[in-house]
């Protein structure tokens, strides 16, 4: 891991804080324009199109083809994220985009492009995006002190925000100017600073003494985690339902310009900046929020908010009052991402946080593109007007979720415990070896039986999104005070992976339940393998690197 880059001397505090740390300065200067090369790229090929065919689903594609490899490629390259240095993951994923813009300019300059390779390019710039999203986000942690990553995230959001104000009208001029072509290749120059900047960084990692897993099983971990962590389980579950529900002041733009201000591309544009102008707004006052609200209540402000402005865009017919509206809107919809994204990279250990992030990425994706074609059918239905104010209504009524789902109450970052010293072993062991059941016997007073049944259930979680199957805790009935955990992973080396993934809470977790122990014996820790001579996982002569963790008579951890 890369310790933070030493701060620029500065009495700078809040949202300007993360620029003081000289990495994270020179890396988000240089998104800033990629992020705006990205977006005159956007208006490049959705004009090119309009010049190629005049079918509208064709012109739509353009942003399917661009935003469709984050809905198939976001957990792939979460794992990609967390297995291998996210500083060169990013390299390739911009060297794949770089790729594309290049193709695509290359193209339309022979007069070569048609509508079908257009698409195919913005697919593989879109691909490229996609593998870097995970990467990007992931690695923002190792470029600021944990106290800064919540005005780092929001910086970000500024980053792609001021980006999004202006970069619709620069590509536009650029397109009247010199044609689409014009945009392509200046997207492709605007990707060398960031490649620039990420080859600068100096980012130094510690050497797992573990194999890494493979990226299918790397996946599958990812998917367990999330699966057994409530607090980001809340998170994507409400951060989905807002996407869904405020899905249509983006979806629905352009039919608000149209059909209720009566107004043509230019009021569009207007529009468009009036939104990414409170988007900046909302960033640059996250850190404020954070300090006087709690995470429930910042979403509950924000969410009755938005409510309030989209039913404002509805009833409005005239331009000043809607991009009022709309700047509002921006704000508190950037406000709400913001406090999505820090609710994950605070839930998630560094060895998941790329995974992790992909699946919000995923999700909230989803939800957004989901919620943006109801809309549209709606609209055909009803009216743009009618959809916009069934939006604020559910909007307004959405905080209800809350009381079921309430924001995670989360401090500081889960972070890793320090590795723990093998067990001993006696029994000649590959890290194929396996299945591996591991039972821990507990002497519990009888009186203290409900709380510590009731601990255990937390100790499952963590035990089951760390790499454990097949928990269960027991009670002996012929000796009360007798209780036994068992749980199993599918091989010796997941075993170590597992007992290794632990955060300071989770093992805090695990000393709290040591305390029930009662006796003069300390608590009992069996690991058995269940095929000791035919497990399918076990092959003498294999060639792997799983072959070679061989612990025999290591010094014996105190905990399993």
């Amino acid at each position: 891991m890369t310790p933070p880059s030493k701060p620029v001397p500065s009495g700078t505090d809040g949202i300007t804080a993360p620029l003081r740390y000289s990495t994270f300065r020179r890396i988000w200067l240089a998104s800033l324009l990629t992020n705006l090369g990205i977006l005159i790229q956007c208006v490049g090929a959705a004009w090119a199109m309009t010049q190629l065919t005049s079918s509208a689903d064709q012109v739509a594609l353009v942003q399917t083809a661009l935003l469709l490899p984050i809905m198939l490629i976001a957990m792939p390259a979460g794992a990609i994220a967390d297995k291998y240095d996210r500083r060169i993951v990013g390299l390739i994923a911009l060297s794949i985009e770089l790729c594309g813009a290049t193709a695509l300019t290359v193209l339309d300059w022979l007069g070569l492009t048609t509508p079908n390779l257009l698409l195919a390019f913005c697919f593989a710039v879109g691909s490229g995006m996609a593998l870097m999203g995970p990467a990007w986000q992931s690695s923002v942690s190792e470029q600021v002190p944990s106290e800064a990553l919540p005005a780092a995230v929001a910086l970000n959001g500024i980053s792609y925000n001021i980006a999004r104000s202006i970069g619709p009208a620069i590509g536009g001029i650029v397109v009247a100017a010199a044609g689409a072509v014009a945009a392509f290749a200046l997207n492709a120059l605007l990707y060398l600073p960031l490649m620039l900047a990420l080859f600068l960084w100096k980012r130094t990692s510690e050497p797992s003494p573990l194999p890494p897993e493979t990226l299918s099983r790397a996946m599958v971990s990812g998917v367990r985690y999330i699966v057994n962590s409530p607090s980001i389980k809340i998170v994507l579950t409400r951060s989905m339902v807002i996407g869904v529900i405020g899905g249509a002041i983006i979806a629905l733009m352009p039919l608000v310009a149209r059909d209720l201000l009566h107004g043509g591309a230019q009021t569009y544009g207007i529009m468009l900046s009036a939104f990414g102008l409170g988007a900046v707004i909302g960033a640059l006052s996250i850190t404020a929020l954070r300090k006087r609200m709690s995470g429930e209540a910042a979403i509950r402000a924000c969410t009755l908010s938005m409510g309030g402005a989209m039913a404002a865009v509805a009833l409005s017919r005239e331009p000043v009052l809607t991009a009022a509206a709309l700047i509002l809107a921006g704000a508190v919809w950037m406000m709400s991402w913001v406090l999505f994204s820090v609710g994950v990279q605070l839930s998630a250990p560094r060895w998941v946080a790329g995974r992790s992030l992909a699946a919000y990425q995923a999700v909230s994706s989803g939800g957004i593109a989901i919620g943006s074609w109801g809309w549209g059918q709606l609209t055909d239905a009803a009216g743009v007007d009618t959809a916009l104010l069934v939006s604020a209504a559910l909007m307004l009524v959405s905080p209800l979720l809350g009381l079921w789902l309430p924001m995670p109450r989360i401090s500081e970052r889960g972070q890793q415990a320090e590795m723990l010293a093998d067990p001993e072993v006696r029994l000649a062991l590959t890290g194929r070896s396996g299945p591996l059941v591991v039972e821990i016997e507990y002497r519990v007073a009888q009186e203290n039986a409900r709380p510590f049944h009731n601990l255990m259930q937390e100790v499952q979680l963590f035990r089951q999104r760390n790499g454990a199957y097949g928990w269960s805790i027991a009670r002996d009935i012929a000796d009360p005070e007798l209780w036994t955990e068992r749980y199993h992973c599918p091989t010796w080396l997941d075993y170590l992976r597992q007992r290794n993934r632990s955060t300071h809470s989770e093992r805090a977790l695990d000393r709290q339940a040591v305390a029930f122990h009662i006796g003069a014996q300390p608590v009992r820790v069996r690991r058995m393998l269940e095929r000791p001579f035919g497990s399918v996982r076990w092959k003498e002569d294999a060639h792997n690197a799983a072959n070679d963790i061989l612990p025999s008579n290591c010094k014996h951890s105190r905990r399993q």
